[in-house]
Protein backbone atom coordinates (compact mmCIF):
# COMPACT_ATOMS: atom_id res chain seq x y z
CA UNK A 1 0.00 0.00 0.00
CA UNK A 2 1.22 3.86 -0.26
CA UNK A 3 1.06 5.64 2.51
CA UNK A 4 -0.20 9.38 2.06
CA UNK A 5 -1.18 12.17 4.32
CA UNK A 6 -4.56 10.72 4.31
CA UNK A 7 -3.49 7.56 5.51
CA UNK A 8 -5.58 7.26 9.30
CA UNK A 9 -2.02 5.84 11.51
CA UNK A 10 -2.85 3.09 14.44
CA UNK A 11 -0.12 2.71 17.29
CA UNK A 12 0.26 0.36 19.79
CA UNK A 13 1.25 2.16 22.93
CA UNK A 14 3.83 0.23 25.91
CA UNK A 15 7.22 -0.59 27.08
CA UNK A 16 7.81 -3.09 25.80
CA UNK A 17 6.27 -3.74 22.08
CA UNK A 18 9.25 -4.76 20.09
CA UNK A 19 7.66 -8.80 20.91
CA UNK A 20 3.86 -7.96 20.05
CA UNK A 21 2.45 -9.56 17.29
CA UNK A 22 -0.72 -6.60 16.81
CA UNK A 23 1.57 -4.68 14.40
CA UNK A 24 1.65 -7.50 11.90
CA UNK A 25 -2.13 -8.87 12.30
CA UNK A 26 -3.55 -5.31 12.13
CA UNK A 27 -1.61 -4.52 9.15
CA UNK A 28 -2.83 -7.77 7.79
CA UNK A 29 -6.82 -7.12 8.34
CA UNK A 30 -5.99 -3.63 7.20
CA UNK A 31 -4.42 -4.94 3.60
CA UNK A 32 -7.26 -7.48 3.88
CA UNK A 33 -9.94 -4.81 4.70
CA UNK A 34 -8.74 -2.63 1.80
CA UNK A 35 -8.61 0.36 4.67
CA UNK A 36 -6.37 3.25 3.76
CA UNK A 37 -4.40 2.82 7.54
CA UNK A 38 -1.07 2.06 8.97
CA UNK A 39 -0.34 0.35 12.43
CA UNK A 40 2.62 0.67 14.05
CA UNK A 41 3.99 0.33 17.60
CA UNK A 42 5.40 2.88 19.47
CA UNK A 43 7.35 2.25 22.55
CA UNK A 44 6.73 5.22 25.22
CA UNK A 45 7.06 6.08 28.87
CA UNK A 46 4.41 7.14 31.27
CA UNK A 47 4.44 10.45 30.74
CA UNK A 48 3.80 10.07 27.11
CA UNK A 49 0.73 8.16 27.24
CA UNK A 50 -1.96 10.64 27.52
CA UNK A 51 -0.32 12.85 24.92
CA UNK A 52 0.04 9.99 22.70
CA UNK A 53 -3.84 8.85 23.12
CA UNK A 54 -4.91 12.24 22.22
CA UNK A 55 -3.01 13.19 19.53
CA UNK A 56 -3.31 9.73 17.54
CA UNK A 57 -6.71 9.87 18.31
CA UNK A 58 -7.75 13.64 16.70
CA UNK A 59 -5.72 13.40 14.16
CA UNK A 60 -8.21 10.60 12.69
CA UNK A 61 -6.40 7.49 14.13
CA UNK A 62 -6.34 5.28 16.96
CA UNK A 63 -4.72 2.39 18.49
CA UNK A 64 -3.93 -0.08 21.65
CA UNK A 65 -2.80 0.41 24.99
CA UNK A 66 -0.86 -2.44 26.20
CA UNK A 67 1.80 -3.23 29.39
CA UNK A 68 2.23 -1.22 31.47
CA UNK A 69 -0.05 1.74 30.47
CA UNK A 70 -3.78 0.85 30.35
CA UNK A 71 -4.69 2.42 33.86
CA UNK A 72 -3.35 5.54 31.92
CA UNK A 73 -4.82 5.19 29.10
CA UNK A 74 -8.15 4.85 31.05
CA UNK A 75 -7.76 8.45 32.67
CA UNK A 76 -6.88 9.43 29.29
CA UNK A 77 -10.48 8.72 27.12
CA UNK A 78 -13.02 11.11 27.64
CA UNK A 79 -15.45 8.52 27.09
CA UNK A 80 -15.07 4.90 28.78
CA UNK A 81 -16.71 1.90 27.99
CA UNK A 82 -18.33 0.04 30.55
CA UNK A 83 -15.43 -2.18 30.68
CA UNK A 84 -13.24 0.63 30.91
CA UNK A 85 -14.96 1.89 33.94
CA UNK A 86 -15.02 -1.79 35.27
CA UNK A 87 -11.86 -2.94 35.03
CA UNK A 88 -10.10 0.83 35.55
CA UNK A 89 -8.13 -0.64 32.48
CA UNK A 90 -8.22 0.36 29.13
CA UNK A 91 -6.69 -1.25 25.58
CA UNK A 92 -8.21 0.45 22.60
CA UNK A 93 -9.08 4.08 21.99
CA UNK A 94 -10.16 5.79 18.77
CA UNK A 95 -12.27 9.41 18.17
CA UNK A 96 -15.66 9.46 17.31
CA UNK A 97 -17.50 13.02 17.33
CA UNK A 98 -14.78 15.07 18.71
CA UNK A 99 -14.34 12.93 21.57
CA UNK A 100 -11.88 10.41 22.69
CA UNK A 101 -13.52 7.22 23.06
CA UNK A 102 -12.18 4.34 25.52
CA UNK A 103 -12.47 0.28 25.50
CA UNK A 104 -11.86 -2.63 27.08
CA UNK A 105 -11.60 -5.34 24.49
CA UNK A 106 -9.67 -7.49 26.27
CA UNK A 107 -12.79 -8.68 28.21
CA UNK A 108 -14.08 -10.01 25.31
CA UNK A 109 -10.84 -11.25 24.13
CA UNK A 110 -10.49 -12.88 27.18
CA UNK A 111 -14.05 -14.66 27.12
CA UNK A 112 -13.75 -15.47 23.79
CA UNK A 113 -10.33 -17.97 23.92
CA UNK A 114 -11.66 -18.95 27.41
CA UNK A 115 -14.89 -20.47 25.84
CA UNK A 116 -12.62 -21.97 23.15
CA UNK A 117 -10.32 -23.88 25.68
CA UNK A 118 -13.03 -24.43 28.29
CA UNK A 119 -16.56 -24.28 26.24
CA UNK A 120 -17.83 -21.72 29.14
CA UNK A 121 -17.26 -19.35 31.70
CA UNK A 122 -19.98 -20.43 33.41
CA UNK A 123 -19.10 -20.75 37.45
CA UNK A 124 -15.17 -21.34 36.83
CA UNK A 125 -13.07 -20.47 39.40
CA UNK A 126 -10.05 -19.20 38.53
CA UNK A 127 -6.58 -18.87 39.80
CA UNK A 128 -5.04 -15.51 38.17
CA UNK A 129 -0.98 -14.57 38.57
CA UNK A 130 -1.12 -10.43 38.18
CA UNK A 131 -2.35 -7.60 38.74
CA UNK A 132 -2.30 -5.40 35.94
CA UNK A 133 -4.53 -4.39 33.11
CA UNK A 134 -4.85 -7.88 31.73
CA UNK A 135 -5.68 -9.41 35.03
CA UNK A 136 -8.21 -6.99 35.48
CA UNK A 137 -9.75 -7.75 32.38
CA UNK A 138 -9.74 -11.66 33.21
CA UNK A 139 -11.25 -10.77 36.50
CA UNK A 140 -13.94 -9.04 34.93
CA UNK A 141 -14.79 -11.68 32.56
CA UNK A 142 -15.01 -14.27 35.24
CA UNK A 143 -16.91 -12.58 37.15
CA UNK A 144 -19.64 -11.62 34.18
CA UNK A 145 -19.79 -15.73 33.68
CA UNK A 146 -20.70 -16.18 37.24
CA UNK A 147 -17.44 -17.41 38.71
CA UNK A 148 -14.59 -16.58 41.48
CA UNK A 149 -11.14 -15.44 41.34
CA UNK A 150 -8.21 -16.22 43.59
CA UNK A 151 -5.74 -12.86 42.37
CA UNK A 152 -1.84 -13.38 43.32
CA UNK A 153 0.51 -10.67 43.14
CA UNK A 154 3.85 -9.76 44.58
CA UNK A 155 2.52 -6.19 46.25
CA UNK A 156 0.03 -5.62 48.64
CA UNK A 157 -0.44 -2.05 47.40
CA UNK A 158 -1.59 -3.09 43.89
CA UNK A 159 -3.85 -5.74 44.98
CA UNK A 160 -5.97 -3.72 47.29
CA UNK A 161 -6.28 -1.57 44.39
CA UNK A 162 -7.27 -4.32 42.46
CA UNK A 163 -9.83 -5.30 44.93
CA UNK A 164 -11.08 -1.50 45.21
CA UNK A 165 -11.68 -2.12 42.16
CA UNK A 166 -14.13 -4.59 42.08
CA UNK A 167 -15.76 -2.87 45.13
CA UNK A 168 -13.81 -5.42 47.31
CA UNK A 169 -16.73 -8.51 45.14
CA UNK A 170 -16.56 -11.37 47.98
CA UNK A 171 -16.24 -13.52 44.50
CA UNK A 172 -12.29 -12.04 44.53
CA UNK A 173 -10.23 -13.25 46.75
CA UNK A 174 -6.38 -11.63 46.89
CA UNK A 175 -3.01 -13.54 48.16
CA UNK A 176 1.11 -11.58 48.60
CA UNK A 177 3.47 -13.52 46.95
CA UNK A 178 3.64 -16.66 44.24
CA UNK A 179 4.36 -18.98 46.41
CA UNK A 180 3.32 -21.08 48.29
CA UNK A 181 0.20 -20.99 45.98
CA UNK A 182 -2.47 -20.19 47.94
CA UNK A 183 -5.47 -22.80 49.70
CA UNK A 184 -8.34 -23.83 46.99
CA UNK A 185 -9.58 -25.86 43.98
CA UNK A 186 -9.17 -24.34 40.98
CA UNK A 187 -10.77 -25.22 37.39
CA UNK A 188 -8.32 -22.45 35.37
CA UNK A 189 -4.74 -21.06 35.89
CA UNK A 190 -4.18 -18.01 34.45
CA UNK A 191 -0.97 -15.81 33.67
CA UNK A 192 -1.39 -12.29 33.49
CA UNK A 193 2.36 -11.42 34.14
CA UNK A 194 4.84 -10.63 31.74
CA UNK A 195 7.09 -13.76 33.17
CA UNK A 196 7.38 -16.01 29.86
CA UNK A 197 8.38 -13.36 27.51
CA UNK A 198 11.73 -14.35 27.63
CA UNK A 199 12.89 -17.35 26.09
CA UNK A 200 15.21 -18.41 29.27
CA UNK A 201 11.51 -18.14 31.47
CA UNK A 202 10.79 -20.56 33.82
CA UNK A 203 7.01 -21.48 34.19
CA UNK A 204 5.58 -18.97 36.85
CA UNK A 205 4.22 -21.37 38.74
CA UNK A 206 4.66 -25.83 39.54
CA UNK A 207 1.44 -27.16 38.07
CA UNK A 208 1.60 -30.45 40.04
CA UNK A 209 0.17 -28.28 43.31
CA UNK A 210 -3.01 -27.71 41.53
CA UNK A 211 -4.55 -31.29 41.76
CA UNK A 212 -8.09 -30.02 40.07
CA UNK A 213 -6.78 -28.20 37.70
CA UNK A 214 -8.51 -28.49 34.20
CA UNK A 215 -6.97 -26.09 31.55
CA UNK A 216 -4.43 -23.56 31.89
CA UNK A 217 -4.45 -19.93 30.11
CA UNK A 218 -0.98 -17.93 29.59
CA UNK A 219 -1.37 -14.25 28.27
CA UNK A 220 2.25 -14.46 26.97
CA UNK A 221 2.73 -15.55 23.61
CA UNK A 222 5.89 -16.98 21.77
CA UNK A 223 6.88 -19.41 19.05
CA UNK A 224 6.54 -23.07 20.07
CA UNK A 225 4.48 -21.87 23.57
CA UNK A 226 5.22 -20.70 26.54
CA UNK A 227 7.63 -22.70 29.53
CA UNK A 228 3.96 -22.43 31.31
CA UNK A 229 2.31 -23.83 28.51
CA UNK A 230 4.78 -26.66 27.56
CA UNK A 231 4.64 -27.59 31.44
CA UNK A 232 0.87 -28.15 31.28
CA UNK A 233 0.67 -30.02 27.99
CA UNK A 234 3.46 -32.48 29.48
CA UNK A 235 0.75 -32.78 32.39
CA UNK A 236 -2.34 -33.57 29.82
CA UNK A 237 -3.72 -30.00 30.79
CA UNK A 238 -5.56 -28.50 28.35
CA UNK A 239 -3.25 -25.32 27.22
CA UNK A 240 -3.25 -21.65 25.52
CA UNK A 241 -0.96 -19.02 24.95
CA UNK A 242 -1.98 -15.80 24.72
CA UNK A 243 -2.39 -15.68 21.20
CA UNK A 244 -6.03 -16.37 20.48
CA UNK A 245 -7.15 -13.44 23.35
CA UNK A 246 -5.10 -11.61 21.56
CA UNK A 247 -6.97 -12.17 17.85
CA UNK A 248 -10.53 -11.88 19.49
CA UNK A 249 -9.41 -8.44 21.08
CA UNK A 250 -7.45 -7.18 18.26
CA UNK A 251 -11.08 -8.34 15.86
CA UNK A 252 -13.09 -6.24 18.75
CA UNK A 253 -10.62 -3.21 18.05
CA UNK A 254 -10.89 -3.47 14.60
CA UNK A 255 -14.45 -3.26 14.45
CA UNK A 256 -14.27 -0.66 16.71
CA UNK A 257 -11.98 1.40 14.72
CA UNK A 258 -13.52 0.41 11.32
CA UNK A 259 -17.37 0.04 11.78
CA UNK A 260 -17.33 -3.09 9.74
CA UNK A 261 -16.70 -7.15 10.71
CA UNK A 262 -12.85 -7.59 11.26
CA UNK A 263 -11.31 -10.21 8.50
CA UNK A 264 -10.67 -12.69 11.03
CA UNK A 265 -9.21 -15.20 8.89
CA UNK A 266 -6.59 -12.90 7.74
CA UNK A 267 -5.34 -12.01 11.11
CA UNK A 268 -5.23 -15.37 12.74
CA UNK A 269 -2.62 -16.14 9.39
CA UNK A 270 -0.53 -13.39 10.49
CA UNK A 271 0.51 -14.20 13.87
CA UNK A 272 0.23 -18.49 13.60
CA UNK A 273 3.65 -18.70 13.58
CA UNK A 274 4.07 -15.64 15.51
Amino acid sequence: MTITAATRTFALLGDPVSHSLSPAMQNAAIRAAAEDAVYIALRCSSEFVTPLVRAIAHAGGGGNVTIPHKALAAAAVDRPSDAVIATGACNTFWLDNGQVRGDNTDVAGFEAAARHLLGTLEGVTACVFGTGGAARAVVHAVLRGGGEAMVVGRSTASLAMLARTFDSDSRVRTAVGFAPVPAGRFDLFVNATPVGMKGDDVAPIDLDTFPAIRAVIDLVYRAGGTALTRSAALRGIDAMDGREMLLAQGAAAFELWFGRKAPADAMRAAIADG
